[in-house]
Order: structure tokens, then C-alpha cells, then sequence
């Protein structure tokens, strides 16, 4: 049987490969430390669970969902967004609930992309938003982001790259990811001009912006966004519930409906406990954040010291659950520094090369993991792994 044209050049994602990778070392006895993946290992505030566990006991709360989500869930991410990114939100209209923003990428992209459209794609980036592109048929663009723009988008180069494709839209990310550039002000509203100028769908992806950060911004911020962006957040960072599969898709109304003929397709909605305990999290307050960013910053001040280590050099301003980090000069690329520390260290550090041909000359260090953990790793590289400088 063979598989649809869709999936041609498709492959299978890195890191379900480099985890079976793992896996087999692990069973010949390796116990290899896992930096790799943003999978965080905090749990989520005990209101949160509470609240989950004494909505599942109710018999009421077992059947199929609306399409469009709780309203309890609407109002509260309508609330959340008002209070942290001074953003207003139609919870009837311009609020979707999703079963984690991964589907949301997907969703939007099944939605607007066919054959013969094209879709800028950022580069570094999240290699889901080229896969999701391709497989709705469409053509991924990448524009690339330079260390010495600060990793913003360099707007007359994609000018450059669109000329004779037919441009439908273009993937943002900020905080970025891998990278962990901020955005700024201005920043945000040449974005916004841009998708104006060029008839473009602007997709905001959001789900870093509380890590490491003090001043959470969403692209829909801007004067007049709305009229070219759609954004997508989630509580998998911000509130440790990666394994809820929660998210958001927030824009005006008529494209949350385009995307509601899509998703309303797809499956059934979310499990009512789970939407019930997600706005319970949507409520907790800055002390919340503050607990959970207080972790991040003494595990970060150990990834600086292991990375110190293998001679690679780093930005200490940078947000989110990662630090991105630029490779010594006589490495061909982060997948060789990866391999030679997995190998020799048994510790598994993700090559920048995933992310796209700018992330060549990098590896990104995941914050999810215990002090301890850090702390041994650092101890075995050391010990077993020689990184020279070049």
C-alpha cells in the first residue's frame, strides 16, 4: 500500500527518531540525560489537578463537547488575555479552543494552503509549520533569521523571496523558538504593515511568552492586527500542562469560523474536566509565574555553565524554556557536537540543524530537567567528553 503524495518528503519527526536512539542506550545500560526536549517536568498548580479531579467525578461531565469549547473556557482565556496582553476578546466569536496549538498549525493550514500557494516559513523555526504546509499541499518559503538582526524578519530580503509565488500567509513566533529573541514594539507593528501591504495571513505562534519573561506580548496587540493576524497560545508551557493538550486559536471572527469548518471535522471537542481545570489555570495570578520562572533561572545559570564547558557561546538575555547557543568554530555543525556529546557523555543536547539550514551552527539546551540532573551532566561531560575550541 503505498502512502499519499501528501506525505512525499515528509519524514519522520527528529525527535521520535533521536528518542528510540535513546531508548536503545538505555537498554544496553547508558542512562542517558535527556536536555533535548521542552517537555516541562513541573506539575501543574494543585488547584489546577483539584479541579480536574472534582469535575471528572461529576456523571454530567462524560459526554461529547461543543465544537467551539466551554464557554467557562472561552471566558477565561477572553479574561486571561485582557489581563496580561491588554488584548480584548469576543469569548463568543474570536476564541477556539484546541486540543493542544500543535493542531491548531495544522487546522489553519488544511484551512487556507492548496496546491500552488506558498507560505513563508521562518528559518531558524518549528519544523511543524513547514511539515503542516506541505502536507495542505502548499509550498514552504523559508526566510531566514540572522543572529545580527536580532533574529527579526529582514523585510525587503522576503520581499525578494516572494516575487512570482503566490504568498498566502507567514509564520511568526515570538518569543522565537529556538532562538529566544524577544520581540519589540516596533518590531511587531512592521509585521503587521507588511502582512498589510502583501495581502498576507499572519500566524502568531505564542506559547513562550510567560517563560523567562516579564512582559508577556501578543501580536494581536498591535493597532488594527486582527484585520491580517490569527495567534495561536497554550497552557503546555505556561502552566506545565504540555500532557492536557490545550490551546487556543484567538483572531477575528470570520477566521475562527473558516477554521471551525475544518476542525469541526476532526474530532469531537475537548474532555469538559480538562477545559474546566485549564481555566482554572487561566486565573492563577503573577505569583504563579514567578514560582515556576524562579525554577527556570537556576536551572539556566547551570545550562550556561554546560555549555561553558563545550566552548559554545550564548546570549543571557534570551527567554523561554531553552537556551540557543552557537557551536565552536571548528564543528561542522550542532548535529556533530550533539552526536560527540550523546556519544561520549551519554547527555542528549539538540542539534540547531533541526530547526533549519540558519540553525546549522547551533545546539539548543532544554531547561526541563531537575537541578541535580544538570548538575551530573555537567559532571560528565567533564569527565568523559572533549569538546575542543576552535
Amino acid at each position: 500500500m503505498e502512502t499519499a503524495k501528501r506525505l512525499n518528503g515528509i519524514g519522520e519527526y527528529y525527535f521520535s527518531q533521536k528518542l528510540r536512539e535513546i531508548d536503545g542506550m538505555n537498554k544496553a545500560g547508558k542512562n542517558v540525560i535527556n536536555l533535548g526536549i521542552g517537555s516541562p517536568d513541573l506539575p501543574p498548580h494543585p488547584d489546577v489537578i483539584n479541579t480536574l479531579q472534582q469535575e471528572a467525578l461529576k456523571p454530567n461531565h462524560h459526554a461529547y463537547q461543543s465544537y467551539k469549547g466551554s464557554p467557562v473556557l472561552r471566558n477565561a482565556v477572553a479574561s486571561w488575555y485582557k489581563k496580561w496582553y491588554l488584548v480584548e476578546l469576543d469569548p463568543d466569536t474570536e476564541i477556539l479552543p484546541l486540543i493542544g496549538s500543535k493542531e491548531g498549525i495544522m487546522h489553519i493550514c488544511m484551512t487556507y494552503f492548496q496546491e500552488g500557494d506558498a507560505v513563508l516559513i521562518p528559518n531558524p523555526g518549528y519544523p511543524t509549520y513547514a511539515s503542516a504546509v506541505k502536507i495542505a499541499g502548499a509550498e514552504p518559503l523559508y526566510y531566514e533569521l540572522k543572529k545580527d538582526n536580532n533574529y527579526f524578519p529582514d523585510f525587503a530580503a522576503i520581499q525578494q523571496l516572494m516575487a512570482g509565488k503566490k504568498i498566502k500567509a507567514m509564520f511568526v513566533n515570538y518569543p522565537q523558538m529556538p532562538t529566544g529573541q524577544l520581540p519589540t514594539k516596533d518590531m511587531f507593528e512592521q509585521l503587521v504593515a507588511f502582512a498589510k501591504e502583501n495581502n498576507l495571513l499572519l500566524i502568531h505562534d505564542n506559547p513562550y511568552s510567560f517563560i523567562l519573561n516579564d512582559n508577556p506580548v501578543s501580536l494581536l496587540s498591535v493597532e488594527g492586527a486582527k484585520e491580517v493576524v490569527i495567534e495561536l497560545n497554550s497552557l503546555s508551557k505556561s502552566h506545565n500542562m504540555a500532557g492536557w493538550r490545550v490551546g487556543m486559536l484567538v483572531g477575528a471572527k470570520d477566521k475562527i469560523d473558516d477554521v471551525l469548518k475544518f476542525k469541526s471535522n476532526m474530532d469531537s471537542g475537548m474532555f469538559l474536566p480538562a477545559q474546566l481545570a485549564a481555566a482554572k489555570a487561566l486565573q492563577l495570578g503573577k505569583e504563579w509565574h514567578d514560582e515556576v520562572n524562579a525554577v527556570y533561572t537556576k536551572r539556566r545559570k547551570k545550562v550556561f555553565e554546560l555549555l561553558g564547558l563545550l566552548h559554545c557561546e550564548f546570549d543571557t538575555t534570551q527567554v523561554g524554556m531553552f537556551v540557543w547557543a552557537s557551536i565552536p568554530s571548528n564543528y561542522n555543525n550542532g548535529f556533530d557536537v550533539s552526536d560527540k556529546v550523546l556519544q561520549e557523555a551519554s547527555v542528549f543536547i539538540t542539534p540547531g540543524g533541526i530547526f533549519g539550514s540558519a540553525g546549522d551552527g547551533f545546539v539548543r539546551v532544554s531547561l526541563c530537567s531537575t537541578e541535580e540532573k544538570f548538575e551530573e551532566a555537567i559532571q560528565r561531560i567533564k569527565d568523559h567528553c572533549t569538546i575542543e575550541n576552535g
